[in-house]
């Protein structure tokens, strides 16, 4: 049982790799191995929080739940490997806290009263060549003949694929609002993903043997690009309020919404180029280019990309994040505002992966308890108050 322990140490400590992990996964499947896991983490961990009772069972279950979903991710390779990581940090974050029986006095204010709070959906904006406007949201179908949705993915005909010929390029404008998310595969075969709080400006279609290019207005998209090879050897550019990305088929991410201060584009794949006044730099795949909007350096390090990219598989990823960045995301997912009592709050660190399915009672409610006391949050309609 040595091996056993030592990867429920690296587990708890979170130092396990991908390899760890999986075996840690698979001797959980042993009864006598669960027993020791149960002993283990109730002597050395649970101790520490003043919880009695750990619930194995329903742990394991959620993992082997998590596994299953995570193979039926295909649509970005590197997600099989945040998933699987991801299934087994779950158990730690939300096994721990959530899986117990315990009565949830505790708990943040407001669970007895009607959820004004939900998690995000697929919805969005679509705004036409000739400014009408429609909203997109699951169960909805809306069809023109360049472009259809079933009300989860927008889709772009390809070229030959309608009779409509454009004399003059034309733009379609996509909006993110609050607490909504959205997929588009554009007319060359780029797939975009919107994140909330997006606003992307695309052609209707792109010109034969121009370059193709789209404009991040504000917002976090992610793109998975056509290659230039299969369109006369026409190159992808992004524009934002700050840079200029060359794209030469590849997979990146962009994060530039309006009040942040810093810009940040993130390569998974491929290559790209990024000019911002007579600055330009490559960036290598697992690279994070940053833009401060009051310099013109642009600043490149080695990240692990998997934190960055991680919404896309319907994920939160906080490494070490301060609970002033944390609350900008849920707030953006949940559509709720946020009121700090106190700014030294807003510096308290937190590590954890989750799911973006999850309630945000249940989020707060694995912070609070490893805030050891120092963090408390109160709901109070769609305001999150935090003492």
């Amino acid at each position: 049982m040595a091996e056993l322990e030592k990867l429920i140490v690296k587990f708890l400590n979170k130092e396990a790799n991908l390899s760890e992990l999986e075996k840690l996964e698979d001797l959980l499947k042993n009864d006598e191995c669960g027993q020791v896991f149960n002993s283990f983490v109730k002597t050395q961990y649970l101790s520490k929080l003043s919880m009695t009772e750990f619930n194995l069972d329903n742990a394991k279950k959620s993992i082997k739940a998590r596994l299953k979903k995570s193979k039926r991710i295909k649509r970005i390779n590197i997600y099989k490997r945040i998933a699987v990581a991801a299934s087994v940090l779950l158990m730690l974050s939300m096994a721990f806290y959530l899986l117990y029986n315990t009565d949830g006095a505790d708990g943040p204010v407001g669970e007895e009263r009607p959820h004004l709070i939900v998690a995000g959906t697929d919805k969005a904006i679509l705004t036409l060549e000739n400014g009408d406007e429609v909203a997109l949201e699951k169960g909805k179908k809306f069809q023109t003949g360049k472009v259809s949705s079933n009300g989860e993915e927008l889709v772009y005909a390809e070229k030959g694929q309608t009779d409509v010929v454009e004399k003059e390029q034309s733009y379609n404008y996509l909006t993110i609002p609050r607490g909504g998310q959205f997929f588009i595969k554009l007319s060359d075969g780029t797939e975009v993903w919107l994140n909330s709080e997006t606003k992307l400006k695309y052609p209707v279609a792109f010109k034969d043997g121009l370059t193709r290019k789209v404009e991040l207005i504000y917002g976090e998209v992610y793109f998975k690009v056509s290659p230039s090879t299969e369109h006369k050897g026409a190159g992808f550019h992004v524009l934002t309020k700050s840079q200029e990305i060359d794209v030469l088929g590849t997979e990146f991410n962009i994060r530039a919404y309006n009040n942040d201060e810093v810009m940040a584009t993130t390569l998974v794949e491929g290559k790209i180029r990024i000019k911002k006044g007579e600055l330009s730099e490559t960036l290598k795949p697992n690279q994070q280019a940053k833009i401060s909007q009051d310099s013109d350096k642009i600043d490149i390090q080695e990240i692990d990309v998997s934190q960055e990219i991680a919404w896309v598989n319907g994920l939160f990823s906080f490494n070490e994040k301060p609970l002033e960045d944390i609350m900008t995301v849920l707030s953006r997912w949940y559509d709720t505002e946020v009121v700090f009592e106190n700014a030294k709050q807003k510096s308290f660190v937190f590590t954890g992966i989750l799911e973006r399915t999850k309630s945000v009672e249940d989020i707060l409610k694995l912070i609070e308890a490893t805030s050891e006391g120092q963090i408390k949050f109160e709901i109070n309609a769609k305001t999150i108050n935090i003492k």
